[in-house]
């Protein structure tokens, strides 16, 4: 099976690095990427996309980076889900980054 995704866009915010209680760097932003067509009022949309970057990436990301900045992305796509404060189930797609160009 195959979960491979490569995205080029552009960060709508700078990256957030934290550290996890073991000390690993993460990062997590999100860009956005324009889609290959214009809507019906001839205007082209964007989808905002969700990236979480670890360890050595993750510092130089927030390093190196920050909001307007085209980046690419190299990796996978990555589910996940939590049970919120009010008792709802919350689902989060990402795109947690192998590589960075």
């Amino acid at each position: 099976m195959i979960n491979r995704v490569i995205l080029v866009g552009r960060l709508t915010k700078n990256p957030e690095l934290r550290y996890t209680p073991n000390g690993v760097a993460v990062t997590s932003f999100t860009i956005t990427v324009n889609r290959p067509f214009s809507n019906q009022q001839g205007e082209r949309e964007a989808d905002f996309i969700p990236v979480v970057v670890w360890r050595r990436q993750a510092e130089n990301a927030a390093n190196f980076l920050q909001k307007g900045s085209l980046a690419g992305v190299d990796g996978r796509i990555q589910t996940r889900n939590y049970e919120n404060n009010e008792g709802r189930r919350v689902y989060i797609t990402e795109v947690v980054a192998d590589s960075k160009h």
